[in-house]
Formats: C-alpha cells, structure tokens, sequence
C-alpha cells in the first residue's frame, strides 16, 4: 500500500516494535487513505483521532501476533540511528 510503512512483526530473537514506529505507520496509513499530508484545521481533530486509532489496532495487532511492543520512539526518525540499522542490514539479492 505505502512503501513508506515499514513491517513491524519481529521474529523472535530480533527486538521490539516500539509505540513510535506504530504511530508513525498509522500516520502513513492516513496520510495515504485521506490524501493529505497535512490536513486543515478544519479536518484536522478528524485526522489526529484516525492516527490514534489505527496506532492503537496496530498495536494490539502486533501483540496478538507475538511481537511485543515497548514504549519508545520511532528509531528511524533519527538520522544517525537510521544509517546505523540500515548498515546492519543484510544486503539485497539482485533481481534476475
């Protein structure tokens, strides 16, 4: 749907989805199905509820799926800590 919703399910040795990361994956989900990046004060009240909500499914979601998740921020809305989880990461197979 959006490539800029990152899957929040660990395996079981990896770490925790935090409360930041599913915030900020509602956030995108809304963005996406409203339209708007940001919306008008007129819309606004509406937008924040859905951002909540859909915060909150996800996180109970991930939670019935066995990932737990911990109070915290979104780790990749910091530039450094983005480069240094991007870095670990494996590298991508070439497409054939």
């Amino acid at each position: 749907m959006c490539r800029s919703i990152r899957q929040l399910r660990r395996s079981d040795d990896a770490d925790h989805a935090t409360t930041g990361e599913a915030q900020a994956a509602a956030l995108q989900y809304v963005r996406k199905v409203s339209g708007f990046r940001a919306p008008s004060a007129r819309n606004a009240e509406a937008f924040d509820a859905a951002v909540h909500e859909i915060a909150h499914a996800t996180e109970h979601l991930l939670q019935a799926l066995g990932t737990s998740v911990a109070d915290g921020p979104d780790p990749f809305a910091d530039p450094v800590t983005r480069r240094a989880i991007l870095a670990a990461r494996p590298p991508r197979r070439a497409r054939a």
